[in-house]
């Protein structure tokens, strides 16, 4: 685990930090692990269901079921399984057929590790297999030309389905007229691994990022199907949460993607930097030596006999020897690094909305290293940062480490990354709206849990009441429904229109010169400069490290930061 810990911070941190980095990493794939990605049965009760109209569209005939003003399209294949000589390759679209493909049942999750009871994203899925690439659709009776909202679902990269309960499309679709969609996508070592014997077999000469690709065969099918729906195939918004919305800002930089999505949302995304193909970058090695590195865990001879392998046992290998699945610079897929991309500009021209949580790492905790006492955390503080101390000192002052550190780590990934898209895409000339989710309730508050990573999912979803424990139950008293309603229109809104709004609530700004965030709390409420002061001080850091060019950003934060470089113009 040391290894993994030099390997994120460039190898410059002192001896035993490395190990807490390489834990840091690791925590969000464990918490995810956990439970996120399961699936238990525990819905709230529905209708009755019908069924629906079958839906002739391009790529074949559709029978799916009709409930309460809703017809819902599951499990319809986008890709063939990815298995055999298609493991570790790019997605082929599945073919047309004749008749009529009932379209009733969700479609196994991708490969992933076992939920482990006791977190509270605990929800055991119903089946995990490698034929995983389908998606599904949620049609609010009526619908023509309606907007489009396609989810992708968080998890690590590691773990997670379209079909879990929180983000069952029922709701939003009936409430707001959205059509939604949730896909699934490659995961972990199956959706990520780059390898020397793969990128020979691609005539681009890559390999790795087959999870990203799985995703834009997803927006593919969306734009060739949805209209037979009732979807409008020019006004597609992508969406998600975490590694969803991680996978969000890679499809605005990816330009493979262009032009298959016209709005994104991102929640709780992190801008981390990315290994290279070939060669090392920004304190990372090569993602082609890191596919040699886990042959030689696995102890295979060949990529075919990486081919042969059970998934199962290949994620369990990838678990066990610190795999960590991310997108990776091919030169054709992803081009440079995240934020250097939106620096040139080359991102996708697209409205945006994007933002955080205020308790995101009180679920995370793993997240954090051990906490210090007070005179140890101000003096690594100024041991690591330099001039920028007082400053940093200042935000996240020594009197209360704890508070401090789970605040850093928050606003170092999750708060800079938001507002540097909001930023970012307002620089470009587009409408950007930035939020600050910021509510609680009596269950959650009990935990130490307010506003934690992922509890606004289902607030915009309208599925608050429907998940079951050991998730924190929302009391069902109006203020709920009051913010849901409000959040589900907000959202609803910017995907239909690319500006935000909910009837009988506050004007939401565009991010604009002011840095105007909405704040979610009790009631949604404007509030100009809402995080300007952090994500600044952040930007620096950040703006250092990829200056120096060989120190990652945003893992290695606060007490386990390596030494700040010292500030270069190019920073001001």
């Amino acid at each position: 685990m040391l290894n993994v810990g030099r390997m994120l911070d460039g190898g410059r941190t002192p001896p035993g930090i490395g190990k807490v980095i390489a834990w840091s990493i690791l925590a969000s794939a464990v918490l995810w692990q956990a439970g996120c990605a399961a699936r238990d049965g525990l819905q709230a009760s529905v209708g009755t269901l019908e069924p629906a109209a079958i839906t002739n569209a391009p790529v074949g005939s559709l029978q799916g079921e009709a409930e309460d003003g809703v017809s819902i399209y599951r499990g319809i294949p986008f890709a063939l399984a990815p298995v055999g000589e298609r493991r570790w390759a790019p997605p082929e679209a599945f073919p047309d057929w004749e008749g009529v493909r009932q379209a009733t049942e969700f479609g196994a999750a991708c490969p992933q590790p076992g939920a482990r009871p006791g977190s509270i994203y605990y929800e055991r899925l119903d089946e995990v297999n490698e034929d995983c690439l389908s998606l599904n659709v949620w049609v609010p009776d009526g619908a023509e030309d309606a907007p489009v909202f396609v989810w992708v679902h968080g998890g690590s990269l590691v773990t997670g389905a379209g079909s879990q309960a929180m983000y069952d499309g029922a709701a939003l679709a009936r409430e707001t007229g959205l059509i939604v969609v949730t896909i699934n996508y490659r995961l972990g070592v199956l959706g990520y691994l780059a390898h020397p014997e793969l990128s020979a077999e691609s005539p681009q000469n890559i390999s790795g990022n087959y999870g990203l690709k799985d995703q834009a065969a997803a927006l593919k099918w969306v734009k060739r199907n949805i209209e037979a729906f009732g979807g409008n195939p020019d006004n597609v918004t992508v969406a998600g949460e975490s590694a969803g919305a991680l996978s969000v800002v890679l499809l605005m930089v990816s330009p493979e993607a262009r032009g298959l999505f016209d709005k994104a949302v991102a929640e709780s995304a992190y801008m981390v930097s990315m290994a290279p193909l070939r060669g090392t970058a920004n304190g990372h090695p090569s993602a082609e030596e890191a596919g040699v590195a886990f042959q030689e865990k696995a102890k295979a001879a060949s990529l075919a006999e990486l081919r042969e392998m059970d998934a199962d046992k290949l994620v369990s290998i990838a678990g066990r020897n610190a795999f960590v699945p991310f997108g990776v610079i091919d030169g054709v897929w992803l081009k440079d690094q995240m934020p250097a991309t939106f620096d040139k500009g080359e991102q996708a021209q697209v409205p945006v909305l994007a933002g955080f949580n205020e308790g995101e790492i009180r679920s995370l905790r793993f997240l954090l290293p051990p906490v210090p006492g007070s005179d140890a955390y101000e003096a690594a503080i100024r041991s690591s940062h330099g001039d920028l101390a007082d400053r940093f000192l200042e935000t996240y002052p020594a009197d209360n480490p704890e508070a401090s550190m789970l605040a850093t780590t928050r606003d170092a990934m999750y708060g800079w990354t938001a507002e540097r898209l909001a930023a970012s895409q307002t620089a470009a000339g587009q409408p950007s709206y930035f939020y600050f989710f910021d509510h609680t309730y009596p269950a959650a508050d009990k935990l130490g849990l307010r506003a934690f990573h992922a509890m606004e999912i289902p607030y915009v979803f309208g599925t608050l009441f429907d998940i079951a424990e050991p998730w924190p139950q929302a009391p069902r008293k109006q203020a709920e429904r009051d913010l849901m309603k409000a959040m589900m229109q907000y959202w609803a809104s910017f995907a239909r229109t690319g500006v935000p709004s909910a009837e009988g609530t506050a004007d939401w700004p565009a991010y604009g010169e002011n840095a105007t965030g909405m704040v979610f709390s009790e009631t949604p409420k404007a509030w100009p400069g809402l995080a300007r002061a952090r994500f600044e001080l952040h930007e620096a850091i950040v703006c250092r490290r990829r200056a120096e060019g060989s120190l990652q950003w945003n893992w290695n934060v606060g007490i386990i930061s390596p030494p700040l470089p010292p500030e270069v113009p190019a920073c001001n």
